[in-house]
């Protein structure tokens, strides 16, 4: 069972992470943009975005509650 300071601290990560993908998304659509852009540091950008995405999804399901069958 979580405790009211285990779910402020798993909702202060997801928003820390959630902004860290909104970033990477804007470095991502900005590095896409540029002539000659570099697909190595593109893909790395677009893998640690997809990173974020799994972790966020998995935090947010840790505070729904279990529901007995």
């Amino acid at each position: 069972m979580l405790t009211a300071q285990d779910i402020e601290a798993i909702q202060a990560r997801i928003l820390e992470l959630q902004t860290e993908h909104r970033d990477l998304d804007a470095a991502i659509h900005t590095l896409g943009s540029t002539v000659g852009h570099d697909q190595l540091q593109l893909r790395r950008l677009k893998k640690r975005k997809l990173q974020l995405r799994d972790t966020i999804t998995l935090l947010q399901m840790r505070l729904i509650p279990d529901i007995p069958a």
